[in-house]
């Protein structure tokens, strides 16, 4: 079973930055996609960024020039940098690989998600 630990969230003042992880449990092979997204109270869930396999980046207009995605092969991580952080940034967010993962048994294909991380942009 692969599974995605999300770090990183909390209580930040407007304007403030934070940095969000999120750790497979098991070895990445290749990437489809690797993303974050969020939900806030009472609106669907919503792509923030998103990384592909040849390192291209999307991200939602109202993050573009404060988040920034990335990924560190080695620690099978990848991150979401927040900076310039607004109240209505406030959700829950979840991280999002659709890839190939080394398990026990071999290579297993597959699309997970993190258990969500609270993000509160509050003076």
């Amino acid at each position: 079973q692969v599974q995605l630990v999300e770090s990183g969230g909390g209580l930040v003042q407007p304007g403030g930055s934070l940095r969000l992880s999120c750790a497979a449990s098991r070895s990445i092979g290749s990437i489809n996609t690797m993303g974050w997204y969020r939900q806030a109270p009472g609106k669907q869930r919503e792509l923030v960024a998103a990384l592909s396999s040849t390192g291209s980046t999307n991200y939602a207009d109202s993050v573009k020039g404060r988040f920034t995605i990335s990924r560190d092969h080695a620690k099978n991580t990848v991150y979401l940098q927040m900076d310039s952080l607004k109240p209505e940034d406030t959700a829950v967010y979840y991280c999002n690989v659709d890839g190939i993962f080394l398990v026990a048994a071999g290579l297993r294909r597959g699309d997970y998600w993190g258990q969500g991380t609270q993000v509160t942009v509050s003076s």
